[in-house]
């Protein structure tokens, strides 16, 4: 089943009963990530993992697919149906989701994310073909919409923002969703109670040399081999007081963003500075890019996404300190990215 882009936030709050599954995907791995969210929380409010929710990792399914069916057909201990959710899928689970859609067992709700999809993508095509399935594109806001979340995340700390400032934001956001919500929280933090709108220098006072500019450095370093960037990078978000999970997320929309520019070229996508400017690189950047365009395969890049989808698995399950787990999975990059130069 396919969504038209207006009926896509009221399926998130009251999804069909008899929903089975569902695939977001797109490039605003951001709003992917908040979408598979708020699914996921109409079963599992909390969105803890419990014997309701499981997350799995695409890399995890191609160890093992029968785990697929097996999670899906699991008992509820708790009462309820279950979530499962699947990270950082892409066409290599096409097949095995095309078989569990067809059979579809036990009762769980099965929710994937994945980056950009091409209209051919096997994976996307069992689940717009399933009926009791649905796939949900994610694409960067468009002004409009980005003006309302921004608007929208201010209103409801109980400020207010001026025509000026909400212009500079719209104009300086909207890339990932996550990364715009993450900054519009640092704009409220520094704003505190402070009587008064939201103005054009307190936006510019926290957006224009923002941390996002760290964490597009981290990702860079990273897919470039350039360790010592990476370090000081890495240093710069701590201070900034940056999640790892958010730093892990810039990077893997990057490799994406790396991926998607590959098959571009593969397929006479013309000159990759160009190629670079249509997939939103900052201008300062594009130079970097289309080097890293050159320096890694797209095999390559999908194992440097399943290391960073499980070092966010790892961020949010294990006992290891997250900024730890974010570190090393971005220092094994930057390594196969030296040894490939």
């Amino acid at each position: 089943m396919k969504l038209k882009p207006g009926e896509i936030e009221g399926f998130l709050r009251k999804p069909p009963a008899a929903l089975r599954a569902a695939l977001i995907f797109g490039p605003d791995q951001g709003l992917v990530h908040e979408r598979a969210k708020a699914l996921a929380a109409t079963l599992v409010p909390d969105l803890d993992p419990t014997f309701n929710l499981v997350n799995l990792s695409a890399a995890q399914l191609g160890d093992d697919p029968a785990r697929l069916n097996d999670e899906a057909a699991a008992m509820s201990l708790m009462g309820g149906r279950r979530v499962v959710t699947v990270s950082n899928a892409g066409d290599r689970l096409g097949k095995l989701f095309a078989e569990f859609l067809s059979e579809l067992p036990g009762d769980a709700l099965v929710i994937v994310e994945a980056g950009e999809l091409a209209g051919r993508s096997s994976l996307r095509s069992a689940f717009e073909a399933a009926p009791l399935a649905v796939a949900v594109p994610c694409y960067a806001d468009d002004p409009h919409a980005l003006a309302g979340v921004i608007r929208s995340m201010i209103q409801e700390s109980g400020h207010k923002v001026d025509d000026d400032a909400l212009a500079f934001l719209r104009d300086n956001l909207g890339s990932d969703r996550l990364v715009t919500r993450g900054e519009i929280n640092k704009l409220l933090l520094y704003k505190g109670d402070e009587a008064g709108p939201i103005t054009l220098q307190d936006a510019e006072a926290c957006i224009g040399d923002s941390s996002v500019g760290n964490l597009d450095d981290a990702a860079f370093a990273a897919f470039g081999g350039d360790i010592a960037k990476l370090a000081e990078a890495l240093a710069q978000s701590e201070m900034a007081g940056e999640s790892p999970v958010a730093i892990l997320r810039v990077t893997q929309k990057h490799a994406q963003r790396l991926h998607l520019g590959i098959a571009r070229m593969n397929s006479g996508g013309g000159d990759p500075k160009f190629l670079a400017k249509s997939l939103g690189v900052f201008w300062k950047r594009e130079d970097a890019f289309v080097r890293q365009l050159k320096l890694w395969s797209p095999e390559r890049l999908m194992r440097a996404l399943e290391i960073l989808t499980d070092a966010e698995l790892n961020a949010k399950s294990t006992g290891i300190p997250a900024d730890a787990v974010t570190g090393d999975a971005l220092l094994r990059i930057a390594r196969a990215a030296r040894v490939a130069r």
